[in-house]
């Protein structure tokens, strides 16, 4: 589980970060000195990166942070985190709100004649826009579709699907 999670986790970071090379530096194009004969260490450029100004040696530069994890270790995560919250005894199953319109307060009664109190992670069906529309406002519940039902979401915060 600490695998996926991880992997979830690094792909939500943007990875734009960026520093300036020694050739990206704008000036520095000819020798500040000539190679023998100063006294003085040898130089190529102004923008080096020993230089005020200069370039930055090994700095960030754009890159993804994601990383693959095998389809196999994806589900058994999610296998693992929904028979955890199980065990804890904090995993309920509703089939449906069954809610005509929407509306936060019917929505939040639901919940309370359940029993289901703080923080809620809420799986409603891909096309339940009812459920949805109504258990957003509530602020202590996390609305999220089946289909983007994922391990990290579970492992964190108390589940109510």
């Amino acid at each position: 589980m600490h695998q996926v999670v991880r992997s979830q986790l690094a792909a939500r970071r943007s990875g734009t970060h960026d520093t300036k090379t020694r050739g990206e530096v704008r000036g520095g194009g000819r020798k500040p000195w000539r190679q023998k004969g100063t006294g003085r260490a040898r130089q190529g450029s102004i923008r080096s990166a020993q230089w005020k100004g200069g370039g930055v040696v090994f700095g960030p530069t754009p890159r993804s942070y994601g990383f693959r994890v095998n389809n196999k270790v994806v589900k058994l995560a999610m296998r693992s985190a929904l028979s955890a919250k199980h065990s804890e005894g904090v995993l309920h199953v509703i089939d449906a709100f069954d809610l005509a319109e929407p509306s936060t307060k019917k929505a939040a009664e639901v919940l309370k004649t359940l029993g289901i109190t703080g923080r809620v992670t809420v799986i409603v069906d891909n096309d339940d826009t009812n459920a949805m529309l109504s258990l957003r406002n509530i602020p202590t519940a996390r609305v999220i579709a089946a289909s983007e039902a994922n391990t990290y979401d579970w492992s964190t915060t108390r589940p109510c699907s």
